[in-house]
């Protein structure tokens, strides 16, 4: 795959010792203080600021720089032979904590050289194929080159005023997307990540409902809305009895984001589940029902398109059907799944999407795109009401609605200033084509079929479940050891090997049983690559299994030493 920014074959890499020999000569100062009359800058800001500042003065030793920097960095990428540094946290914190932030600069190359031996030596590489821990990607070649554009000319996306043309790419794209949600009238907003994306969600879901309720109690009880103090004793009243339904597989973010929004304990509902972990929509419609009988209110249905650690996606007609019956709102957390509206075998799975309310779609995820890059999209626009605020100096109402009102962004966003991260998006469906994108989706879930299909026929290892997606749970599981063993293994294997900087995989709790997963997001990853992790997943468990063996038997002098097979890690 040459779309993405992906490692050379393990086997083409130099040593271990590679990553810290990369020399950064390359980075130099340009711009040292000209100590000659003749060649001091001529104008004032140069004068001033020197190289400090991008601006037409230090364009060509801004140019420079970036130069140094892309060449070192591409080394690493060719040279990368772990996924982790394999320096354990003690001394990183030692490290970091011996550099003088406070002191006089040492000059642009010099900090950028520093920053290469710090921070890209120490990086954690998802490009590599034994990265296989948690929800990130390898990222697209020209999102990556977008990103340094955007950063350089520092937009600011929030009135159309700090942005004109981004503003209206950003528009654009949201249209995009929301088209292939199937929300023909839809609207949205780019955001940090999917927590950001479900908070707004279940703000614009709190305040509609509110209002909706606040309206209908008033009506029903024939109160003077006058009244000083009805309306917001009816708000905390109604506040009191909303309820989010979800199930347990959701994100975590949906429950913190319920807490942010002033809602009780117990505001959280879990729906039951299926044996694969999906909604069970039959249960969501006994709940709902269960709910208006008790006298509280359903906020918002949060239906899942892939769960982080099933990887199961939520089945969203059947869902749909049961919100729209009840008029409730809605709203399908796809941060993770989102990006199978564009792959061309799995799109199915996504059926009934475009019947929620509100839906968050992370790109950094299974798009490609470096983070960040995650959007929020509703079916109609003036859901977006709550959002709303009027500044001054940023968006006055008297010009809002005026025949000459400008798009401005900040009338959506939970964000005031806020970057062109869109930029990065649309420049990798200029250069690859959605298409593209969407067959490197089917890649990865090709390959996790493909790999518990692997871990189904090894008789000592146990898989949790199937993944409409990308991840696969497995723990390692020797007929020697009893349960409780092969529990404790689970976070010992996954310590060991990201210390040992040999792999970095991930760990989970499903049901009170521990699991270790892989999440399989880097198209250029093979079952080979898989198979070399699985074996050092092997390998480490038998290493910790003969440790404790050694621990317990007491020492024979007389009798000679013999090796415990498989012991060795």
């Amino acid at each position: 795959m040459t779309s993405l920014l992906s490692d050379t074959p393990v086997s083409d890499v130099p040593g271990p010792d590679a990553q810290a020999s990369i020399k950064a000569a390359p980075l130099t100062d340009a711009a040292q203080a000209p100590t000659d009359a003749a060649q001091a800058p001529t104008d004032s800001a140069s004068a001033r600021t020197g190289d400090a500042l991008l601006g037409s003065h230090s364009a060509e030793a801004y140019a420079e720089l970036m130069h140094d920097v892309v060449d070192v960095l591409a080394k690493r990428f060719t040279s990368v032979d772990t996924p982790t540094s394999a320096n354990d946290r003690a001394s990183l914190e030692a490290e970091v904590a011996g550099f003088d932030l406070d002191g006089q600069g040492i000059g642009n190359s010099a900090a950028l050289r520093e920053a290469d031996g710090l921070y890209a030596r120490n990086a954690v590489w998802f490009h590599h194929p034994s990265y296989v821990a948690h929800l990130n990607c390898p990222v697209a070649v020209p999102a990556v080159a977008a990103e340094a554009m955007l950063a350089a000319i520092n937009t600011s996306v929030d009135t159309y005023d700090q942005s004109e043309v981004a503003t209206l790419m950003e528009r654009r794209l949201v249209q995009w997307a929301s088209q292939h949600v199937g929300f023909d009238v839809g609207d949205g907003i780019f955001t940090s990540g999917g927590t950001q994306s479900n908070l707004q969600a279940l703000f614009l879901a709190r305040e509609n409902v509110v209002r909706e309720n606040v309206v209908r109690e008033q009506q029903a009880q024939a109160v003077d809305r006058t009244q000083p103090g009805h309306s917001e004793t009816s708000r905390r009243s109604i506040l009191s009895r909303l309820r989010i339904l979800t199930t347990s597989q959701t994100h975590f973010s949906i429950s913190r984001a319920a807490h942010i929004l002033g809602l009780d304990t117990e505001a959280v509902v879990s729906v039951d589940t299926d044996g694969a972990g999906r909604m069970d929509a039959e249960a969501l419609a006994e709940l709902m029902r269960d709910i208006d009988d008790t006298g509280g209110i359903v906020m918002a249905v949060v239906a899942t398109a892939g769960t982080t650690d099933l990887g199961v996606i939520d089945p969203l007609a059947a869902i749909a059907e049961v919100c729209e019956n009840a008029g409730v709102w809605m709203h399908i957390d796809a941060a993770y799944g989102g990006g199978l509206l564009w792959a061309p075998r799995r799109k199915h799975l996504l059926e009934g999407i475009g019947r929620a309310t509100s839906v968050t779609i992370d790109f950094h995820k299974t798009f490609f795109q470096p983070v960040s890059s995650s959007a929020l999209l509703v079916r109609d626009l003036g859901l977006f009401a709550p959002t709303l605020h009027h500044a001054d100096y940023l968006n006055p109402e008297a010009e809002a609605y005026s025949a000459e009102a400008e798009p401005n962004q900040v009338d959506k966003s939970l964000q005031t200033t806020r970057r062109f991260d869109a930029l990065k998006l649309w420049t990798t469906l200029r250069a690859r084509g959605a298409g593209e994108i969407g067959e490197l989706l089917d890649t990865v879930c090709d390959l996790a079929a493909e790999v518990r299909e692997l871990l189904e026929a090894q008789p000592d290892f146990q898989v949790r479940g199937a993944s409409d997606l990308s991840t696969v749970l497995f723990r390692f599981a020797p007929e020697t050891a009893d349960a409780a063993t092969v529990d404790e293994l689970v976070p010992m294997i996954r310590r060991v090997l990201f210390r040992s900087g040999r792999a970095a995989i991930a760990r989970t709790t499903i049901e009170g049983t521990p699991w270790l997963k892989l999440t399989l997001l880097n198209p250029d990853t093979t079952v080979d690559d898989i198979t070399a992790v699985l074996d050092l997943v092997r390998a480490t468990g038998h290493g910790i299994l003969a440790g404790r063996y050694l621990e317990t038997t007491p020492p024979d002098h007389g009798r000679a030493f013999t090796t415990i097979e498989g012991g060795a890690a």
